[in-house]
């Protein structure tokens, strides 16, 4: 009855897809804002209105509240929806990353939900995924670190759904010293080919960040803890906004920068202009120190433009060098 309605009342074939994918976005959340439907599909508010009051000429059940948003009466499903050939090769492509970048758990568990996924594609669809599985492919870089495969991620997931206190045992990263702590998970994130757990530490009284590959165990307790916590979004946003984050610019000899192009990321590459046989790059960088000891390993092919107390640091260590090393063949 809906498909021939729409195609019948609305005639324009982008309202026809924009008004089925509104209805797929309620099916797929509890509870979805006229806002949110407006940004994803740069629409107004009075198009929203519009289109969810033509969904429910069409016998869709959808209960609006105003200041909430709208749901779907539970219950109410539409058949499944046939997938276009696109949207299908990106199931495709994303189990591809799912296999590389997380742990063992995961892939298993995306894997069956594949499995369901395919089970109600058109046999045109199936066969288009089978040819494509030899097309696509993730491959790690040789700076990339290898994911951890202790199914850890599956357990944080499980303790931030059911909101449960996690006991891990940790190694910190400056001191490599093994800790044991009860944590209540926020939320994992993946930065600089590492998985890191942002989590509220008992012990510690605050927020933390746990890189996964140094939790050695896992288990999920049995105590639920009830306290508010940040979003995820949140928490990082407001991290980034009390971090001083420093610009630096230098001028490096074109001729070594394809050697430093995978580095570069990891120190707070913004940007680059090419000037003659120089490129000029911006970094944004968290870590003055960091950063000067990462230029040293090119620094007789570049030079620090500003700011003057980077250069000040490049002259402080480079003269730290130089002593040491004399004084080694003055003994």
């Amino acid at each position: 009855m809906l498909r021939y309605f729409v195609f019948t009342y609305f005639g324009a074939m982008n309202r026809i897809d924009r008004i089925s994918a509104i209805l797929i976005q309620l099916q797929a959340r509890r509870i979805v804002k006229a806002s949110d439907i407006a940004a994803r599909f740069n629409i107004s508010l009075r198009t929203v209105y519009r289109d969810v009051r033509s969904l429910e000429e069409a016998g869709v059940p959808i209960i609006g509240e105003a200041g909430v948003g709208y749901s779907l009466v539970d219950g109410y499903r539409l058949p499944p929806i046939m997938f276009t050939k696109e949207e299908a090769t990106a199931f495709l492509t994303a189990e591809k990353f799912v296999e590389k970048m997380t742990d063992a758990s995961t892939t298993a568990h995306h894997r069956s939900a594949m499995d369901k996924i395919r089970a109600i594609l058109k046999t045109t669809e199936k066969d288009l995924l089978e040819s494509m599985d030899g097309s696509i492919e993730v491959l790690k870089s040789q700076t990339q670190r290898r994911v951890n495969n202790n199914n850890h991620i599956q357990t944080i997931l499980n303790g931030i759904a059911g909101k449960k206190v996690l006991c891990i045992d940790y190694t910190a990263g400056y001191t490599q010293t093994k800790t044991n702590r009860h944590i209540e998970p926020i939320g994992i994130f993946y930065l600089d080919s590492y998985w890191h757990l942002i989590a509220y530490c008992r012990m510690r009284n605050d927020y933390r960040d746990f890189r996964l590959d140094r939790i050695s165990g896992i288990q999920e307790t049995d105590i639920t803890f009830k306290g508010s916590h940040p979003k995820l979004k949140d928490y990082l946003a407001q991290t980034a906004s009390e971090h001083q984050l420093e610009t630096i610019v230098i001028k490096v000899n074109s001729s070594i920068t394809n050697f430093i192009n995978e580095q570069r990321f990891y120190h707070g590459f913004v940007s680059e202009k090419h000037t003659g046989n120089h490129t000029e790059m911006t970094f944004l960088t968290i870590s003055v120190e960091g950063f000067v000891r990462w230029f040293m390993m090119f620094g007789d092919h570049a030079e620090i433009i500003s700011p003057q107390k980077v250069k000040e640091k490049v002259v402080e260590v480079a003269g730290g060098i130089l002593q040491r090393n004399l004084d080694t063949i003055s003994v």
